[in-house]
């Protein structure tokens, strides 16, 4: 059960982090890659901050034991 927790964090802190990547480049803080296609696209500031959102939900979980 350890090993589940354990994976579920590392998962949700890869969601978190990448999700805050997608809003960076949605809203065109980030630009970087220069080529990506995400660049100043507001649906994908929209889309990562959801990842972010779950990505926090599953670290809130495997922290709690459930």
């Amino acid at each position: 059960m350890l090993f589940i927790r354990i994976m579920a964090m590392i998962l949700g802190l890869l969601a978190i982090a990448a999700g805050l990547l997608f809003v960076g480049q949605g809203t065109g803080v980030v630009l970087w890659p220069a080529d990506s296609f995400m660049l100043a696209d507001r649906a994908w500031a929209v889309r990562g901050a959801v990842l972010a959102v779950v990505g926090g939900i599953v670290v809130w979980l495997a922290r709690r034991g459930c």
